[in-house]
């Protein structure tokens, strides 16, 4: 692990899979130098192939990269490989891929609610998509995207009540802990 000047940490880490998604865990001495025990937007390379998403944590203070199917093509990774990572805190945040159900709450809302959505940053749209997408339970998730509206309608421009430091992705996390972690 390496650290320079411009704040780029670099390491090596396995490509893992839990719960067939495809992730690599950052060290903790990684985690560590990030600014945030949260989501945290990076960009950087992975077996040299440059890449931005943001960095979800896995609940007890680490980190973890999900490497999405067309990644791991490009990269030509395989569960099991060592891969060198470099990652540097990104100035913006990346827009967030808005659920449909969202997307589409959001589409059938007054207009004033499209423009706190336009109006607030990408980090507060993260956190809006994170907590919809935290829960696997259908009627969980489609209240929460009604509570969403709703919330936004009372002037609110970020959820509220949940803790930014757990893994909130259902297919890999358990009691807001990425399985395996520790």
């Amino acid at each position: 692990m390496s650290t320079n000047d411009t704040a780029t940490l670099a390491f090596s880490t396995d490509l893992t899979e839990v719960s067939s998604v495809a992730l690599l865990r950052l060290p903790p001495e990684a985690s560590r130098l990030l600014p945030s025990r949260g989501q945290v937007a990076v960009t950087g390379s992975l077996g040299g192939v440059a890449f931005a998403t943001v960095v979800e944590p896995d609940g007890v203070r680490g980190h973890w990269i999900r490497v999405t199917p067309r990644l791991q093509r490009t990269a030509r990774l395989a569960l099991g490989d060592v891969v060198d990572v470099t990652l540097e805190v990104a100035p913006e945040w990346p827009e967030p891929e808005v659920p449909d159900d969202l997307a589409g709450a959001l589409a059938a809302a007054p207009e004033e609610i499209r423009e706190i959505w336009a109006d607030i940053t990408p980090m507060a749209r993260w956190e809006w998509v994170r907590w919809v997408n935290a829960t696997a339970n259908p009627d969980t998730r489609a209240r929460r995207v009604e509570v969403s509206i709703s919330k936004m309608e009372h002037g609110k421009r970020r959820p509220c009540c949940f803790d930014l430091s757990s893994c909130t992705e259902p297919a890999v996390a358990r009691s807001g802990k990425l399985i395996g972690a520790r």
